[in-house]
This record gives C-alpha cells, structure tokens and sequence, in this order.
C-alpha cells in the first residue's frame, strides 16, 4: 500500500458514500473500504455521487465488521469529534497524516475509521484503532458531515506527501509491525484467558474492563516477534508453575 485505506464504518446515505470516494479520488486515493453499509451493497445513489469516482466504487472491499476491515492493517487511525474517556493517543488531521507518511515509507499498512453520519465511531471500533484522529472544530458545533471528513483527511493527506520527506521508521532487517489481525489474536487470547481466572468481575463492570483491555491492546506498539512472544508467555502463565517441559536431550 502506497497510501492509507478509508475505511468507512456502518455508512448510512449512499450519497455520503459517493462524495467520500470523490474526494479520495481528488487527492488520489483508492483504497475504499466498506463496513456493512445501511443500505446494502452496489448502491445505486453512491455511484450518483461519485461521479468520476465511481471506480472506486466497483473496487471497493466490503467488510462484515471493522475486525475484518482492518485486519491486515499494521495501524489503524480512528476519527471522532468526541475523545470518548479512552487512553489512545490523540493526533489533529495533519500530525495524523503525516505519522502515515511516514509509516507507509517504511512499508507499513495503515487505515483511517471514519464514522457512520447518525452516531460517529462506537466506542468498540474506536478501541481497535491505535490513534484517535480529532479536528480542531467548534466545540459548540463539532459534527462534521461524513464525506466532510473523508475530503480534510484526504487533504491533509496529500499536503504531507507532498511537503514530508520519506524516511523510514524501522532498520532493515527489523521484525515488521503486527498487523490488527494479530493484535486481536492476542487480545482475544488474553480475554479468555483472564475470562477463565474470573477476572472480570462483579459482572456489572466486566464490560467496560473488556473495553479497556482492547483499548490497552491497541495502543502497544509490537512487532510480530512480540506478539508471538506474548503468546507463549499468556500460555505458560495458563500452564501454571511446576510444568515446564524438562529437557530430554541426552550426552552423546
């Protein structure tokens, strides 16, 4: 990937589907992505929109949930005019795009949330994003319109491009970023397993803890060699003391 995926979640007017791919295309982006859009997929009033966008369109991945809309992404932005109560990292439109530039040179994979028109980002999506993305509007009217949105990101996007030189974050030869995929692999396994030790408790509040421990997940920045590396500690701590393999090797 040469440039971010918009991922756009839950949208609910085609119309703000096509204008969204317009501005992309304006500032050339393609990677559309689609999370279970309201009214079913082609749609007929998107690709009115889009004009000569609608390229984009046809060549649009949609997606069943945001876990599967990002699982291949190594970093993921969330969008939000409301910061939520969670621990992410806060980045305006140009710090966030200039953080992808620079990802991207370094052969990352990244994608930017943007928010069904009615309700924003849930806090479950906003969870599995590493940053927050927040525009610095008018706090007595902080609602931007869907395909508002899209067109700043996409702007600001291209104005870092343009005006940031390329270097890379990692040294060859380093171990690459997990990609979201393996970063809910290891949240996932880490829930059960701390769902089978009666962690979550009193029940009242297990869901905002759960809430919290994918916030937490999110906002490590691991490698693939970590994350198999937590693994296998998550798995020797299951185990419990007293179980380690002894060693079978014997003096030739």
């Amino acid at each position: 990937m040469d440039h971010p995926a918009f991922i756009l979640v839950r949208p609910q007017m085609g119309e703000n589907i096509g204008a969204a791919a317009r501005g992309m295309l304006n500032f050339g982006l393609t990677a559309l992505r689609v999370v279970d859009p309201r009214d079913g997929w082609p749609n007929p009033r998107a690709i009115a929109l889009a004009s000569g966008a609608a390229r984009l369109l046809d060549d649009a991945r949609i997606a069943p949930d945001t876990g599967a809309a990002i699982g291949d992404l190594d970093h993921v932005y969330a969008t939000s005019a409301r910061l939520r109560g969670l621990t992410t990292p806060v980045l305006t439109p140009e710090e966030a795009m200039r953080d992808a530039a620079l990802r991207i040179a370094a052969g990352g994979r990244v994608g930017i949330l943007f928010g069904p028109e009615r309700t924003g980002l849930e806090n479950e999506d906003i969870a599995r994003a590493n940053t927050l993305v927040s525009v610095p509007v008018n706090p007595d009217f902080p609602s931007l319109n869907l395909a508002q949105c899209v067109l700043l990101m996409a702007y600001e996007w291209r104005r870092q491009t343009r005006e940031t030189p390329a270097r890379s974050m990692h040294l060859p030869g380093q171990a690459r970023p997990a990609n979201a995929a393996e970063m809910e692999a290891l949240a996932r396994r880490l829930e059960d397993s701390l769902e089978a030790a009666d962690f979550f408790w009193p029940d009242h509040k297990a869901a905002p803890m759960r809430l919290s421990l994918r916030n937490l997940v999110s906002r490590l920045d691991l490698t693939d060699a970590d994350v198999r590396t937590l693994h296998g500690a998550i798995r020797a701590l299951v185990r419990g003391p007293g179980t380690r393999r002894r060693r079978t090797d014997t003096p030739e």
